[in-house]
């Protein structure tokens, strides 16, 4: 399993990489992240990470169950993941670091109890008009999980 997991990073991300690579301009990726599913957040973030080391811009919408990564006092996302040695939560940490902006969708929140403060500093809520703009340049690459 860790072997195909390896494998499958590996190829996503030279996908991704490779794609950015030939692009005149610096290209923007969303990440949408949706997912309850540790290991399938882990990959967004790898993902993300990786092509933001490839030069390109990134920024992270979490959505429906990965938003609850975005709550200080939530434990979503804190099982370690191999390869890479880190967590969700740590991922996600590490690309806000990086300067990626990261934040809850817009039904997030006001379907909780939770409020803003309730969210990690430097995650903030989506506006959806904003979000539909990036969407629409042509210079932005979309990845849903």
């Amino acid at each position: 399993m860790t072997k195909r997991l390896t494998l499958l990073i590996m190829l996503l991300a030279g996908l991704v990489l490779g794609q950015s690579a030939h692009a005149d301009e610096q290209d923007h990726l969303l990440s949408i992240v949706t997912s309850g599913s540790n290991e399938t957040q882990a990959m967004a973030m790898i993902l993300t990470t990786h092509y933001v080391r490839a030069g390109g811009t990134a920024q992270v919408l979490l959505c429906d169950g990965a938003a609850e990564l975005a709550l200080q006092d939530s434990d979503m996302g804190s099982e370690v993941v191999q390869p890479a040695d880190a967590s969700p939560r740590q991922m996600l940490g590490g690309l806000m670091q990086a300067g990626v902006e990261v934040q809850v969708c817009a039904i997030f929140l006001p379907n909780r109890a939770e409020t803003e403060d309730d969210l990690r500093e430097g995650i903030t809520v989506a506006r959806p008009d904003a979000i539909a703009q990036t969407m629409a340049r042509p210079d932005t690459k979309l990845f849903n999980n």
